[in-house]
């Protein structure tokens, strides 16, 4: 007992009291103490015996200061960094339980500091679980297991003690696609199934991080446990990990995200490419009514990185439900005119992979605006106290699928991750740079690659070099058309809300809704082809209302009466449009050119939202441009079949669209959208032959 008090410094009866300042918990007993000892007395036996340094050697011995705490079932944790004692009580008690339940062998509490980071990348580079980049500045390339390489929506849970809560009333015999639930006990079997001891022999990292800038009016805190380092330096990029959210948080309530690869040493199964997960016992689970995050198996940034999707849509949505804003997968964009000097802001909804990033980071094909980027994936959007709905980006880097990006699509994008990124399933060149499809042009042809599968490979060659999902991390700051707002607390004003989708037929470049009730149902009616970011393949075309299908944090249908009810005084509501840049000839090929010449399509947007008359007609499905109207300068198109609005087309998707409502959503679907079909309906009904 008396090393004990040397180790700890006080008697172990002591401890009852001590409890709340050191982190040691009331229930110790006189067994458990005896045997802590026990412990103590036998590992210092060990170091004197085992003497690595001669007493007359240098003073390099490597060290940390390691604190303990000690849990219930574990005994003693080493702290290898931070002051746990330093926390607020319900981080230590959320933090206390999880490291009762997982068994890590340390504990290390995250500062988000760049020392921190380059300690860990050492790390793995050491492992061989990064790669280093050497033609760039501090960027570095992962490469996953192949079995861990996207979203895993088949996997993704939402647990409510209400079904209905949670997902629409579906028609019987048809499978919901807009979330899924479980109950409660059976998640929580599931959980108790998959965690205890599930970091045994790796560090439990506790990550602080916010969701918007650190204290403002629209962000939120979380609170992420790990054992993974690649989410540690991901996280560090794509949110806010600083001290200070410590010190903001105080004693209030926190999201709670606990996230594990589920490969406890010694691993069971064959670790490949350094990258340890557990992908036939993947769960990504939510209980939104607790604020909490559980996801186990993958180390993917989609499933790993718990503030992206699970936190600022699925979560985030819940709260703002209740709190009365939105949580959006949209774009927020800057459109200044340089003439006038007159600045909008415009969100917009597509899909992943439909162009988000490219549209937020535009270079214009024409003068006269001035673009600049907030955020190209997640937007929170919430009234002022004038009424003015104002939006930022919870993010703090993008997250962005790589294939396709380079110098024509994206110049913006590819300039921002010219350092201080990390790579993920991405080719290697030769000279140490960074590949994937729709780099052809931008490096010499004989240039030898290796592919994300680790293989030689040259352009030309069968296969393809990177994974269709693989992924840039980069931190906002870098993009050189960051806004100077964007880190504003309060947000930006929004003028505008645009959805859209890849639809090869039918749905013209462009139309403005009638109404924020039209809007809400068009955005309703969302669809696209599938992409290779979550787990389908093909080019089907999916239903995807509002660009949330995958994120919905509880039912849709209350999600839409949600949307309706913002149309209330002092509310001041941004018009809502349509776009589409995918649309193509009957020989396949794209009838609108899009990337810098979307411009033109933003030009006409931003003047139908400052009131011009004579630029618009009114259509079936709502209002579009009249072809005078438009900047059409150094551009050939084909505009009558671009904008052509074919019947039968439009009668097909009305009766397909009230099909997947009636199917999807039932009688949940407000009765303000089944007005907005039925109107829309006999419309297109009346129109030309």
């Amino acid at each position: 007992m008396d090393l004990f008090k040397q180790q700890y410094g006080h008697a172990p009866e002591d401890t009852w009291d001590m409890g709340s300042q050191y982190g040691y918990m009331p229930w110790l007993g006189a067994d458990m103490l005896e045997n802590l000892a026990e412990r103590i007395d036998t590992t210092t036996r060990e170091r004197r015996e085992h003497k690595m340094t001669s007493v007359f050697g240098k003073e390099e011995t490597q060290f940390y200061e390691v604190h303990n705490i000690v849990v219930q079932h574990i005994g003693p944790i080493p702290i290898a960094k931070g002051d746990f004692h330093k926390l607020p009580k319900k981080c230590q008690k959320f933090i206390a339980k999880w490291v009762d339940i997982c068994a890590p062998r340390a504990l290390y509490i995250c500062d988000g500091s760049q020392g921190e980071a380059d300690e860990i990348i050492h790390k793995l580079l050491e492992r061989g679980v990064l790669t280093s980049l050497p033609k760039y500045e501090n960027n570095f390339l992962c490469r996953t297991d192949p079995a861990d390489v996207a979203r895993v929506e088949a996997k993704t849970w939402i647990s409510t003690k209400e079904k209905y809560d949670t997902v629409p009333h579906v028609r019987e015999g048809v499978k919901g696609i807009l979330g899924q639930w479980i109950s409660e006990p059976d998640m929580e079997k599931e959980m108790n199934d998959r965690y205890p001891g599930c970091m045994a022999g790796r560090t439990m990292f506790v990550i602080p991080f916010s969701m918007g800038p650190i204290g403002g009016p629209i962000s939120k805190i979380g609170i992420q446990l790990t054992d993974s380092n690649y989410v540690l330096l991901c996280m560090k990029i794509m949110t806010r990990v600083s001290p200070h959210v410590w010190e903001t948080l105080g004693d209030n309530d926190f999201v709670k995200c606990v996230h594990s690869v589920g490969c406890p040493r010694p691993v069971q199964r064959k670790v490949i490419n350094h990258w340890p997960c557990n992908p036939e016992r993947i769960m990504i689970a939510h209980r939104p009514e607790q604020r909490e995050i559980m996801s186990y198996g993958s180390g993917y940034g989609g499933n790993s990185l718990l503030g992206k999707k699970c936190f600022a849509l699925r979560i985030a949505s819940v709260i703002a439900r209740d709190e009365g804003w939105l949580a959006e997968h949209m774009l927020i964009m800057g459109l200044q005119n340089e003439k006038t000097g007159e600045e909008k802001f415009i969100c917009a909804a597509f899909p992943s992979a439909c162009g988000k990033t490219n549209l937020a980071m535009l270079e214009p094909s024409i003068p006269g605006y001035k673009v600049r980027v907030v955020g190209d994936d997640i937007a929170w959007l919430k009234f002022d106290k004038e009424g003015t709905l104002r939006a930022i980006n919870p993010e703090a880097g993008f997250f962005g699928v790589a294939p396709g990006t380079n110098f024509k699509t994206n110049p913006n994008a590819m300039k921002t991750f010219q350092k201080n990124s990390i790579f993920t399933n991405v080719a290697e060149t030769a000279d140490g740079g960074f590949f994937w499809e729709g780099m052809e042009d931008e490096i010499d042809k004989n240039m030898a690659i290796t592919t994300w599968l680790n293989k030689k490979w040259h352009i030309g060659a069968p296969g393809k070099a990177a994974h269709p999902n693989s992924r840039f991390t980069a931190p906002a700051s870098q993009c050189p058309i960051i806004h100077p707002d964007w880190e504003k607390p309060e947000g930006v004003p929004i003028s505008a809300i645009i959805f859209g989708g890849r639809r090869p037929t039918g749905v013209p470049l462009v139309f403005e809704t009638f109404s924020w009730e039209h809007g809400v149902m068009v955005g309703a009616c969302v669809k696209s082809e599938a992409t290779a970011a979550a787990e389908f393949k093909g080019k089907m075309i999916m239903h995807d209302p509002m660009a949330m299908r995958p994120f919905m944090g509880y039912n849709f249908g209350n999600y839409l009466q949600h949307w309706l009810s913002l149309n209330a005084k002092p509310h001041k509501l941004p018009k809502i449009f349509h776009v589409n840049w995918f649309r193509v000839d009957n020989e396949g090929s794209f009838l609108w050119p899009g990337f810098g010449d979307n411009i033109r399509v933003l030009d006409w947007v931003l003047r139908r939202c400052a009131g011009e008359e004579g630029i618009a007609e009114k259509s079936a499905i709502g209002y579009v441009p009249t072809k005078a109207s438009f900047n059409l300068t150094n551009i050939d198109l084909k505009w009558d079949e671009l904008f052509s609005l074919p019947k039968p087309y439009w009668l097909d998707d009305i009766r397909e669209s009230k099909r997947f409502l009636e199917d999807q959503v039932g009688t949940d679907v407000p009765k303000a959208i089944w007005k907005e079909i039925e109107d829309q309906e006999k419309r297109i009904q009346a129109m030309a032959d």
